[in-house]
C-alpha cells in the first residue's frame, strides 16, 4: 500500500503564521495572537505539498539593493547574458545562470584518424579538458597544440611523446570514471518525502548494520550535496530541502521541561513510516527532526540556521529563482534566525557565544566561547540576509541591526583573533593587568600561553585566525573551516586572506599531507587531551575532531583558493584526494598525523565526502560559478561605527585602522 505523507508540527508560533516578540533593540511585529495547535503539511496525489493555514499575504517588493548602490562601495554589479545570449543588466548583481545541465565531462577518450584536403595525416587525441591534442604530420616534425614542433626520425615517432600522452588520457578517464561512481553514490544517498527528494543522508553504505543517526538529512551535511545539484543544473531537491526544513524550524522543542529559542532549526530530520491513525493498515510518511535533543552531549546545532540561510542565498544566486526567498514564509524564518543570534544578552563582545559542540566539532574538544567556526558562519549569514531581506517598516530596525553587528564583527575578527610572525611577537611582550581604556592587552592574555609547537610553526610569511579568544584565553589552534570561511565570506582582510593560503601552502605537510584537510592542526594529546576532551575515546589524537583529516573541506579549500585567484593549490589537493577516495570507498575521515589510515570509526560511503569532490571538481572546470557563491570585501561596512567616541571617552577608534590594512 502506497503510503501518504504528513508533518505534524506543535508549536506555540509557528514560523508561517507570525513572529514573537523577543525582548530586543530590534523587533518585529507580530499580528499573530498565540496558536496552540498543529500545522498539518499534507501530500496529495499529484505529489505537491500543501500547508493547511491562513492566506499567504502580499509581500511587499519594496526593498533596497544594499549591494547595488550607485557608489564604488558595496558589490558591484555584474552584466550576464540571457538563454539568448542578449546581456542584462541584473539589478541585484549577480550572474543569472540558466537551468541547463552542463556537459562538460562528455568528452571522448577515443582516437581517430582523419585525412584533411591537403591529404597529409593527423591524429586526434581527446581526453578531457586537460589533455592537449597532438597533430603528426608526414615529414620529420610533430606539431602540437601550442604550436611547438618536436623533430622525429624518418617514419618514427617519439615514443615518450606519445606515452605522455597516454598517461594524460588514461588519468583523465579514470577522474571520469570516479566522478560517475561518485554521481552514483550521490543520487544512491537521496531521500524522498511525499514522492519528491528531500535531502541526503550522511553515510548510505549497505554494509553498515549499526547506522546510528547517520542515515538521516543533516542541514549541514547536505550543504555540498545541495551545491553538486545546483551547479548540475538540479535544483528541485535543494528547493524541497529548504522549504521542508523552514516548517520544522516552527517545532516545539523542548529538552527536561526547557525549550530553547523560537527559530532554531533542526541538526537534522529522518523520514519515517509510521500507521495512519485508525488502526486500517494506512502508512503515512512523517518528517522526524532531532533538535539536539537525541544528540550526544544534547547540545543545539547553532550552525544549522546559519547554514541554512547561506545554502538559501546560493540557491537564488545559482537558479536565478529569487522567488523562493521573496515568499512570506521564508522572510520569516530568516528574521527568526536572526533574532535568535541577535537577541541582547551578556556578552561584551559582537562574535556569538556558543556552548562546546554546537557546530561541525560536535563533541567536546574545548571551542565553547566564541569559536571561529561559528563567527565566519555567522558573518557570511549576516551578509546573506543583508541580500535577502525585504526591507519595510518591519524590517528596518532589524537590517540596521545586521549592519552595526556585521561592521563590529569584522573588525572585533580582524584585529583580535589574527596571528602572524609580528603579532605574537607583540603577544610575547605583552604586559599584563592592564587597567585602562587605553590598554594594548585588552583580553589580559598571559605571554606563558604561547604554546611551544608554535614558536617554530608558524611561517615567516602568512598567518592564520586563531580558533577561539575570550578573557584571558587564546585557543591558538588552526581551525581550518573556519579559516576558510573567513576567506569566502571576506571577514578576514584581503592581507589576512591571503596571509591564510599562504600558510596552508607553507604547512601543506601537516595540513594536508596524504589526505586534504586537517579539520584543526595540531591534536590535542597526552593530558591535555584527558582534561580538555574528558578523555574521549573517538577524539583521540590524531583521529576524528582531533586532527583528523577531514576531504569534506575540499569544495570550502576549493571555493577559497578560486576566491584568491590561486586554483593550482585547489587541484593540487582535489588530484591528491582523487587518488584515494574512491578506493578506500569515500570515508568519512582518515586519522594519523599525515592522513594516511582511514579513520577507525569512519563511515564509509559518507555524503558530504562525496559531494564535496564533485563539487569541487565542478567549481574548479567552472570557476564563473564558484564567484557566485563568496563575497568581496564590502567597504560600505567599515564606514559603519556605532563606537559615539565623543561620548564614551574613548581617545580613538581602531576601526579605520582596520580599513587601511585592506587599502594597502
Amino acid at each position: 500500500m502506497k503510503p501518504c505523507c504528513r508533518i505534524l508540527i506543535g508549536y506555540r508560533i509557528s514560523s508561517i503564521f507570525g513572529v514573537s516578540h523577543i525582548r530586543s533593540n530590534h523587533k518585529i511585529v507580530n499580528n499573530s495572537s498565540k496558536l496552540h495547535s498543529k500545522s498539518k503539511l499534507s501530500c496529495y496525489n499529484d505529489a505537491k505539498c500543501k500547508v493547511i493555514g491562513p492566506k499567504k499575504g502580499v509581500i511587499d517588493l519594496n526593498r533596497r539593493a544594499f549591494f547595488a548602490s550607485g557608489s564604488n562601495w558595496g558589490e558591484s554589479k555584474i552584466l550576464g547574458k540571457n538563454k539568448l545570449g542578449v546581456n542584462k543588466d541584473s539589478s541585484r548583481g549577480i550572474l543569472v545562470i540558466p537551468h541547463v545541465a552542463s556537459d562538460f565531462r562528455n568528452h571522448s577518450t577515443s582516437i581517430d584518424s582523419h585525412v584533411n584536403e591537403k591529404g597529409f595525416e593527423s591524429i586526434y587525441i581527446q581526453g578531457g579538458l586537460n589533455v592537449k591534442p597532438l597533430v603528426i604530420e608526414n615529414g620529420n616534425e610533430v606539431v602540437k597544440e601550442d604550436g611547438s614542433r618536436v623533430q622525429v626520425n624518418g617514419s618514427g615517432v617519439n615514443l615518450d611523446i606519445l606515452k605522455d600522452l597516454n598517461e594524460n588520457v588514461e588519468t583523465e578517464s579514470e577522474a571520469s570514471n570516479i566522478e560517475k561512481e561518485a554521481w552514483k553514490l550521490l543520487r544512491d544517498a537521496v531521500v524522498n518525502y511525499c514522492g519528491n527528494p528531500v535531502g541526503t543522508v550522511a553515510a548510505n553504505n549497505p554494509a553498515d548494520k549499526q547506522p546510528l543517526n547517520y542515515d538521516q538529512v543533516f542541514i549541514r551535511d547536505f550543504v555540498p550535496s545541495a551545491l553538486a545539484f545546483l551547479l548540475n543544473g538540479e535544483g528541485d531537491i535543494v528547493k524541497n530541502f529548504l522549504l521542508h526544513t523552514l516548517q520544522l524550524q516552527s517545532w516545539e522543542k523542548t529538552v527536561d521541561c526547557y525549550s530553547p529559542g523560537q527559530g532554531l532549526m533542526p541538526a537534522s530530520f529522518k523520514v519515517r513510516t509510521v500507521p495512519l491513525d485508525g488502526g486500517d493498515g494506512t502508512l503515512e510518511e512523517v518528517l522526524d527532526p532531532d533538535f539536539g535533543e537525541s544528540a550526544i552531549g544534547r547540545v543545539a546545532p547553532v550552525d544549522s540556521g546559519l547554514w541554512w540561510i547561506i545554502l538559501l542565498r546560493a540557491y537564488g544566486k545559482i537558479t536565478g529563482d529569487y522567488a523562493l526567498q521573496e515568499r512570506v514564509d521564508v522572510q520569516t524564518g530568516i528574521r527568526l534566525i536572526l533574532n535568535l543570534c541577535l537577541t541582547d544578552g551578556f556578552d561584551m563582545f559582537p562574535s556569538l557565544l556558543v556552548t562546546d559542540g554546537s557546530c561541525m566539532i560536535d563533541r567536546r574538544m574545548g571551542i565553547h566561547g566564541h569559536p571561529l567556526e561559528i563567527q565566519s558562519l555567522f558573518y557570511s549569514a549576516l551578509r546573506c540576509s543583508r541580500e535577502m531581506l525585504i526591507v519595510n517598516d518591519g524590517t528596518k530596525n532589524l537590517v540596521a541591526a545586521i549592519n552595526n553587528r556585521l561592521s563590529a564583527l569584522s573588525f572585533h575578527v580582524r584585529e583580535y583573533y589574527w596571528v602572524d610572525m609580528k603579532k605574537i611577537n607583540e603577544i610575547y611582550r605583552y604586559k599584563t593587568e592592564e587597567y585602562s581604556a587605553d590598554a594594548i592587552n585588552k583580553f589580559n592574555i598571559y605571554p606563558d600561553q604561547i604554546p611551544s609547537w608554535l614558536v617554530d610553526w608558524i611561517p615567516n610569511e602568512g598567518g592564520y585566525l586563531i580558533g577561539n579568544l575570550e578573557p584571558g584565553h587564546m585557543d591558538f589552534r588552526f581551525f581550518t573551516l573556519g579559516n576558510l570561511w573567513a576567506i569566502v565570506s571576506s571577514l578576514g582582510t584581503a592581507r589576512q586572506n591571503e596571509g591564510i593560503l599562504n600558510l596552508i601552502e607553507a604547512k601543506w605537510d601537516d595540513l594536508v599531507a596524504h589526505m586534504p584537510l586537517k579539520i584543526c592542526y595540531p591534536a590535542l594529546e597526552y593530558e591535555e587531551w584527558r582534561i580538555i576532551t574528558g578523555g574521549d575515546p573517538k577524539n583521540t589524537p590524531w583521529s576524528y575532531h582531533n586532527g583528523g583529516s577531514w576531504p569534506t573541506l575540499l569544495w570550502q579549500f576549493t571555493l577559497a583558493c578560486i576566491k584568491m585567484g590561486r586554483p593550482e593549490l585547489a587541484q593540487k589537493a582535489v588530484a591528491m584526494a582523487e587518488k584515494r577516495l574512491s578506493v578506500d570507498q569515500w570515508p568519512e575521515y582518515y586519522d594519523t598525523q599525515s592522513g594516511r589510515f582511514i579513520g577507525k570509526q569512519s563511515r564509509l560511503h559518507q555524503t558530504w565526502t562525496i559531494a564535496g569532490y564533485l563539487t569541487s571538481k565542478m567549481l574548479l572546470e567552472n570557476p564563473a560559478k564558484a564567484s557566485l557563491l563568496f563575497w568581496e570585501e564590502d567597504y560600505e561596512l567599515l564606514e559603519n561605527c556605532v563606537c559615539a567616541l565623543s561620548k564614551t571617552g574613548r581617545k580613538k577608534c581602531l576601526r579605520f585602522a582596520a580599513r587601511s590594512q585592506i587599502c594597502v
